[in-house]
């Protein structure tokens, strides 16, 4: 259950921060309102995770996801660069992540 608890504080952390783009500096209100809940959400899940997961792992995944999927959204919807040389150091992110899960300690077998 940690590993999934780690995904979702991962998630989270997409949205907050795809939701600071939107706050316009905290000035709108309901943006604002999200992405201080998205925040919220995202912390209390890392924390659950980090019951079982070690610190070091779990933060390194947690802004690991956050990384690539802010990144994918703003290549998506927001019309930043799209380049093979970004692609392709996303996909270390992606890797390192997936090196994190799959050496996890026993006992964060999850």
């Amino acid at each position: 259950m940690a590993w999934t608890y780690l995904l979702i504080a991962g998630v989270m952390e997409c949205v907050w921060a795809v939701g600071l783009k939107f706050t316009d500096g905290f000035t709108r209100v309901w943006p604002t309102i999200w992405t201080l809940t998205a925040m919220a959400f995202s912390v209390v899940f890392l924390a659950r995770a980090m019951k079982v997961i070690p610190i070091g792992t779990a933060y390194a995944v947690w802004t690991g996801i956050g990384a690539v999927g802010v990144a994918a959204f703003g290549m998506l919807f927001l019309g930043e660069v799209r380049s093979l040389a970004r692609v392709l150091c996303i996909a270390l992110i992606v890797a390192g992540i997936v090196g994190l899960k799959l050496l996890a300690a026993p006992a964060a077998a999850d």
